[in-house]
């Protein structure tokens, strides 16, 4: 567990931003940005929304100040008292790389990451306490992690490390890899488990039962050169291999993957029964699915990883289709077959964000024109805590402003 000792260095280092948004980061070769924008004016976008989702989602914990000071990011105001650890991560890695932008607009970055740092350790795990239990409050039956959560906050502090050239960041970060590794990866299915209250060999829920928007390929990346732990690059190619299998067995009409899906030891793979966890559409495209585009696009662009390229364009080309060119025709999931599930008529931006950061990888210009029409469909739109905080993060990568970190520390 991360001392306070750690956290009270983390929060006196090196307050200037040595990678200062905007970056404009040179993708990989062949790639979309939004063109009917200028850099600045994509730039412009993603500071517009920064602030509003700031100020809808942001909370300082009432009683903490100085170096104890504690930052949420929350429901908003519907819901400003719930917290879930996957909002975190997110809210975590959104200062670490808008920080140094406009001082009028993100003079508190660090402070806001250091805030976010220590909520984050004040509410452990009940199963492993370098993790953040997934929900706070939480509830009576206790409070485990989340594979995501977890995941992103640990892409998080190796940001923070890259940003503002503090060790204390990078051991944060071992800290929680170390966590992830030894409770929420199966020691033989080597897939992301869906939380540490999982055991690998349960009868219930095990190892094979995991949920593809945790197949975060440029999350284990980092996390193998941060660590030089060969886990990670085992644990990369598995969901890799996992997310083609899906595609090529469950799904070879429209590529999209399921929010959870069970993979058999013998190498069989399938989309879950419906009720597996959440809900009925368990086994479809859908609210937690939706990431899948974004995740994958976002290995492809800055990994350059041509099967994660693959995935992404596979998914990215099929919704064009399916969409008939147009953004706001798309909704809020779909079975696997590609009819869309009923009574989710609503063009949620968590469909169409992420779907746009996948549609960089299309071939132009048909590719562009349709990239274009869905960066017009959301850089202006807000809904909800779970929509605007991933819209947010597709932002900066459709802006070019999206990085990865090195892993180390000068």
């Amino acid at each position: 567990m991360v001392s306070g000792l750690t956290l009270a260095v983390a929060a006196q280092a090196n307050e200037t931003a040595m990678r200062p948004f905007p970056q404009h980061q040179a993708y990989v070769q062949g790639a979309l940005l939004p063109s009917r924008w200028s850099a600045a004016e994509r730039d412009a976008d993603v500071l517009a929304f920064y602030r509003q989702w700031k100020a809808d989602y942001v909370r300082k914990i009432a009683g903490t100040t100085g170096d104890n000071v504690q930052y949420r990011v929350t429901f908003g105001h519907d819901q400003p008292e719930r917290t879930v650890s996957e909002g975190q991560g997110y809210g975590m890695i959104i200062m670490a790389v808008m920080a140094g932008a406009d001082p009028d607009v993100t003079p508190d970055a660090k402070d806001l990451f250091d805030g976010m740092w220590r909520f984050a350790r004040h509410w452990p795990s009940d199963g492993d306490v370098r993790l953040m239990g997934w929900q706070i409050p939480p509830d009576a039956k206790g409070n485990d992690s989340a594979f995501d959560g977890d995941a992103d906050i640990a892409f998080a502090l190796l940001l923070a490390a890259d940003q503002w050239q503090d060790p204390a960041y990078l051991q944060g970060a071992h800290d929680v890899i170390a966590g992830i590794a030894e409770s929420t990866i199966g020691p033989d299915s080597l897939l992301p488990l869906l939380g540490d209250w999982v055991d690998p060999t349960g009868e219930e829920y095990d190892q094979w039962g995991t949920r593809p928007s945790d197949f975060m390929p440029g999350h284990f990346a980092a996390f193998g050169r941060a660590t030089g732990n060969p886990l990670w690059m085992k644990v990369r190619k598995r969901v890799l291999d996992v997310a083609s299998a899906l595609q090529n067995e469950v799904s070879p009409r429209t590529g999209q993957l399921p929010d959870f899906a069970i993979v058999e030891p013998d190498g069989l793979v399938h989309a879950a029964p419906p009720k597996y966890l959440e809900g009925y559409y368990d086994g479809a495209y859908y609210f937690n699915a939706a990431r899948v585009p974004w995740r994958m696009a976002s290995d492809a662009l800055l990994e350059n990883d041509e099967q994660a390229a693959k995935i992404a364009r596979r998914m990215a080309a099929w919704m064009r289709t399916r969409a008939k060119g147009d953004p706001g025709k798309i909704q809020s999931g779909y079975l696997l077959s590609g009819l869309p599930l009923p009574y989710e008529t609503e063009n949620s931006t968590l469909f169409v964000a992420p779907m746009a950061v996948a549609s960089m990888l299309l071939p132009a210009p048909d590719g562009q024109d349709w990239l274009n029409d869905m960066y017009a469909n959301i850089r202006d739109r807000h809904m909800d805590y779970y929509e605007d905080t991933v819209t947010l993060l597709c932002l900066l990568v459709l802006s070019g402003n999206f990085w990865s970190p090195s892993g180390a520390v000068d």
